[in-house]
């Protein structure tokens, strides 16, 4: 089969660009050609596992293309990056031209049997409307649902498409819902795919015994991420006996303030910025426990990533957290409770007094179980898992694949 992949943004970061690879990796390896198009800032290339550059098509961002930089998702990028509801009409319209003639170029010199677009935004609509008859599937990421939320002026670009893509890929059951509600579909166009992690790169390692107990954050340096709230934590906590890595990156003040606050822990704060995944892995094998302090997620794999690896985990209790963690037991997973958002991924200022003392109870209490035993049942692990290898994730898509070619 030759699968047309499209993603607006950069393919080889955040969640979804991790996503897109592995689907490309292992469409390739069973045998399926690949082609893609994708949105780079100026000329930074990357290089990807799975496919020939010659099968790669770049829409450049403050370059060749377009002048602006390149829209994100999230409102915070790890890379510098425009928000969708800040672009102009005139950006907006040069937006839609630039991606469809990719798009239509693309086409006509690969000849795909199907397309597998990434959010079901923008470039997913364009992609729909310069190519009606090829069939279509899209996955969401969760991020598109806040789009939607938080620009309801682009809705108008949406959402006349929507009904006419073939399959629509949830990552979780309460995605597939919120699909369903926000943008009208019937749920029986909605196929639930769920999500992968590479067991071939995150493998299970035991624990060295502390001190210190190692805890780890990777992501996004930003405010909806929770990162600020995990620091001011840490640091209150004013224990020696542990120390916390942050992986990863981000602009603009909100990484300002991330990395001031890192500051403040001294030598108990390590600051490794962006990494590979062989680079992420290598430091989950050498972490105790994993911590996701997010106000707002999909299906966030770094959970079973971080799983894999031998790490306890220390997550809010976001739907998706829940549905990927079910067979977690409490030695595995602590979830902490999230009030009211006032702001879809911010809690009121009158809680954080208490999310505070919860999240300082969660580290300790599940540091005192690392200091007891440092490695967890293996065993427990590969029952949370073994669901979510990226070999049975692409079986999934690829059954939706052929359901889409049937429409």
């Amino acid at each position: 089969m030759k699968i047309l992949h499209l993603l607006s943004q950069h393919p080889e970061s955040t969640g979804s660009g991790f996503y897109l690879q592995n689907v490309i990796r292992q469409a390739a390896a069973t045998g399926h050609q690949n082609f893609l198009v994708a949105g780079i800032s100026g000329h930074q290339f990357p290089s990807l596992d799975g496919i020939n550059p010659d099968a790669c098509r770049f829409v450049s961002f403050g370059g060749e293309h377009l002048s602006f930089a390149i829209p994100g998702m999230s409102d915070v990028m790890p890379y510098p990056s425009t928000r969708f509801c800040d672009l102009t009409p005139d950006q907006l319209a040069a937006y839609d031209q630039v991606f469809a003639e990719m798009i239509v170029s693309a086409a006509r010199e690969f000849s795909p049997d199907i397309i597998h677009s990434h959010h079901l935004w923008l470039t997913s609509s364009i992609a729909r409307r310069a190519l009606p008859d090829i069939p279509m599937a899209t996955s969401c990421h969760s991020t598109d649902l806040r789009q939607l939320q938080q620009c309801p002026h682009l809705g108008e670009r949406v959402l006349p498409e929507r009904r006419k893509i073939d399959r629509v890929l949830a990552l979780s059951h309460d995605q597939a819902g919120k699909i369903s509600k926000l943008y009208d579909i019937p749920a029986g166009r909605i196929d639930l795919v769920g999500g992968g992690y590479d067991d071939e790169l995150f493998k299970y390692s035991n624990k060295k015994i502390p001190p210190p107990v190692h805890l780890l954050y990777a992501g996004k340096l930003s405010f909806a991420k929770g990162v600020d709230w995990l620091l001011r934590t840490f640091v209150a906590l004013c224990d020696q006996d542990i120390h916390l890595h942050l992986a990863g990156s981000g602009s603009g003040e909100e990484a300002a303030t991330c990395l001031e606050l890192a500051e403040r822990g001294g030598a108990t704060v390590t600051v490794h910025g962006g990494m590979s995944q062989r680079e992420l892995a290598e430091l989950m094998r050498r972490c105790h426990i994993f911590i996701l302090p997010s106000f707002y997620e999909g299906l966030p794999l770094v959970l079973l990533e971080a799983l894999a690896s031998g790490c306890r985990l220390v997550t809010t209790d976001l739907p998706g957290c829940r549905e990927l963690l079910a067979e977690a037991g409490s030695d595995l997973a602590t979830f902490i409770r999230l009030p009211e958002m006032t702001a879809i991924d911010r809690p009121d200022i009158k809680d954080w007094h208490t999310l505070q003392t919860q999240l300082a109870t969660a580290i300790t209490g599940m540091a005192d179980r690392v200091r007891c035993t440092p490695s967890p049942s293996a065993e427990e692990i590969s029952r949370v898992t073994s669901f979510s290898s990226w070999q049975a994730v692409f079986t999934r898509i690829f059954c939706c694949y052929e359901k889409a070619m049937l429409m």
